[in-house]
């Protein structure tokens, strides 16, 4: 009698890092062939969503009317991505991996289920599957941001000590004036940007910030707020003369390196899960005072994906400034001492009652 592999797939739950991609074994426990090294390491480094390494693996061989599932509720906006246009995406995956593939229906929540008579074929089918679910979230633009908030009211004031005198001695100079400001309310220091689709994702953000707290933010921050100062400015491109973000500079009042350490841990803890595209190595410690985009969207935050939900790339023009004067003029603007004591999972185009952003959850320091 011929066995039947049943898998139940869904939306990939985002969870500390692993090889996701198993050896394929037959029912009888021998190697039928393992999916190229090279695949396997490229599949590894466009993930950025990564399976529990137990969903990956634990194919159950199923008995007549049995089989194995999990249960998980996810969102449902990429399913049309593997169903395709009539249908056509999700029959040509059956057809070549040789399997039966069931996807909720518009509106619903649910688990993708892949059921084939060879592992073999559902192994393929769930790879697939996760490239498909892969290129839909890269796509997807970014809607949350860990931070901390750098909006304490010395720091405004300076802030607005900062505007005031810029635009009393430098609005003559080419693209200054008040619209491309930062508000003061929405000063932070971006660690990373997330694209968080889900309740459940959320969630997990939350859970793996509690994690870096256990692991080693409490040992780096010795369990108190960090002390930092916010002083001099420095400009995002290579030419002073055509700046589109300016950025006052943040670093630890003490002098030393415990505050790039505990940002550039959180983010390479991020990277590894999954949940923060890896684009840099190290947390570029800056708050944007200046950016050429609050010209036309006072809202804009700074960072685009660059595609959006349907594929299309996103252009965002923009009329640099010209920066050399206020470079000179206030190279080393002192915006003030804070008390760095939380992170926050922020979510962007939205304000709370302060007028910062709205906070999803955080981990305090003390």
């Amino acid at each position: 009698m011929k066995r039947r592999w049943v898998r139940t797939s869904a939306v990939p739950k985002l969870t500390p890092s692993h090889d996701p991609t198993p050896t394929q074994t037959s029912p009888g426990g021998d190697t039928t062939g393992a999916i190229p090294l090279r695949r396997r390491h490229r599949l590894a480094r466009m993930r950025n969503c990564l399976v529990r390494p137990e969903e990956i693996s634990s194919y159950t061989p199923s008995a007549a009317g049995s089989s194995s599932s999990s249960s998980f509720l996810h969102f449902t906006s990429p399913f049309r991505h593997i169903v395709g246009k009539r249908g056509d995406t999700r029959k040509k995956l059956e057809v070549e991996t040789k399997t039966s593939i069931s996807i909720p229906k518009p509106g619903q929540e649910g688990e993708i289920v892949i059921t084939g008579q060879h592992r073999s074929g559902v192994v393929s089918a769930r790879t697939r599957i996760d490239v498909l679910l892969l290129t839909f979230r890269r796509k997807q633009p970014f809607t949350h941001f860990l931070a901390f908030f750098l909006n304490e009211a010395e720091v405004q004031e300076r802030f607005l000590k900062f505007q005031e005198e810029v635009l009393e001695k430098c609005s003559m100079d080419h693209g200054v004036d008040s619209s491309i400001f930062q508000n003061p309310k929405k000063l932070h220091l971006t660690i990373g940007m997330l694209v968080l689709l889900s309740e459940q994702e959320i969630q997990q953000t939350c859970e793996m910030l509690q994690q870096c707290k256990e692991e080693f933010i409490d040992d780096i921050s010795g369990g108190k707020p960090l002390e930092v100062e916010m002083s001099g400015i420095e400009y995002m491109n290579d030419d002073p003369g055509m700046v589109d973000v300016l950025y006052a500079k943040v670093h630890m009042k003490d002098g030393s390196n415990r505050l790039q350490e505990l940002v550039d841990r959180v983010l390479e803890r991020f990277q590894a899960s999954g949940l923060i595209v890896k684009e840099w190595n190290s947390v570029k410690l800056h708050a944007t005072v200046m950016n050429t985009l609050f010209r036309k969207d006072p809202n804009a935050e700074g960072r685009y994906n660059l595609y959006t939900a349907d594929g299309k790339y996103i252009f965002k023009e923009r009329e640099s400034f010209d920066g050399r004067n206020i470079l000179k003029l206030f190279e080393n603007f002192y915006f003030g001492t804070l008390k760095l004591n939380s992170i926050h999972i922020s979510q962007r185009f939205t304000v709370d009652s302060f007028g910062n952003y709205a906070s999803c959850g955080q981990i305090d320091f003390s």
